[in-house]
């Protein structure tokens, strides 16, 4: 048996025998079998991906908003970047750069419906995306048939390893008292080695959009992934927009502006968060996922590192 594995697209042979055990009864179709012990808890080395580095870290406040899409058939039974195996019918996703597993709460900016699942895989390398469901998720999220769905992702908890083992904790012991943590959204590069001139993932800010509920405060129930569908307050429009980057200084901000111009009608848009003035450089508003893609695209093209496309109102 030759498993479709990973998720950059790269094959791998290997668990010819993982399903041979089974000789006295088959699973009903489509159904994936889950050895014991087989996933880990990873936070995973920086990898590049169609020449941008990825930084996987411990990020216990991420909160992001974006676009989503959806995996399913493809990779369906292959194993996911943390050892487990994908199963498309089961709530989990991919993302970039969030240690492995943890639960993150998925919500449609488009219609509330809002679910936790489990991130075990990595992905997904299309630029203009943060988030890869599971087929199943999709279908509960609502945007199973589009494809595609303007998202808020935030951070609940770290997943149990699924065979009853529980999390490791938060931060371990030995480490607790050594080092800082860093402030939220920052990422310290000079610690991480990044290679002089390389193109790396901007650091991911807060979305300017009604707090979530803090995870201390919800039932335990509520941090797992177990496929209730809850009906949030949303905006009640938001849109898409190419961010090429934000500063606090309105100098850099028109620096930046000029230097893409040709990229599209960049804008600057000011915003207050935390106390600090932050000037945003912009392209939008777009409604339609196909727009955006196509701006993001030209700024990447024309040498933006930071684009990426937001949801705002």
């Amino acid at each position: 048996m030759i498993v479709r594995a990973m998720r950059n697209g790269v094959a791998i042979a290997g668990l010819a025998g993982l399903l041979a055990a089974c000789s006295t009864e088959q699973p009903p179709p489509n159904t994936v079998l889950i050895p014991p012990n087989a996933g880990i808890y990873k936070i995973g080395k920086p990898y590049q991906i169609q020449g941008t580095w990825y930084y996987p870290h411990a990020q216990p406040d991420y909160d992001e908003t974006g676009v989503a899409s959806w995996y399913g058939p493809t990779f369906h039974g292959g194993r996911t970047a943390n050892g487990e195996i994908f199963d498309e019918n089961a709530l989990t996703a991919a993302h970039r750069t969030l240690p492995m597993p943890v639960n993150v709460r998925v919500t449609n900016l488009e219609n509330g419906k809002s679910i936790i699942v489990r991130v075990n895989d990595r992905g997904p390398y299309s630029k203009g995306r943060i988030i890869d469901v599971s087929k199943a998720a999709a279908k509960l999220l609502g945007f199973y048939a589009q494809g595609t769905a303007k998202v808020r992702v935030t951070y609940v908890a770290r997943a149990d390893l699924g065979n009853g083992e529980p999390p490791p904790p938060e931060t371990p012991p030995a480490i607790a008292n050594a080092v800082p943590a860093a402030p939220a959204g920052k990422v310290d590069q000079q610690a991480l080695n990044i290679v002089p001139g390389a193109t790396v993932a901007p650091p991911v800010a807060a979305a300017p959009l009604p707090t979530p509920v803090p995870t201390q405060e919800l039932p335990a129930a509520e941090t797992q992934p177990t496929g209730r569908v809850q009906q949030v307050p949303v905006p009640s429009v938001t849109h898409m927009y190419v961010q090429a980057g934000a500063f606090s200084s309105i100098a850099n901000a028109n620096r930046l502006k000029e230097r893409f111009a040709a990229a599209g009608d960049l804008f600057i848009s000011p915003i207050d968060r935390n106390g600090l003035r932050l000037y945003r450089v912009r392209i939008g508003p777009f409604d339609d996922v196909s727009l955006a893609d196509a701006a993001l695209a030209r700024l990447t093209g024309a040498g933006s590192t930071d684009a990426r496309i937001v949801v705002d109102q």
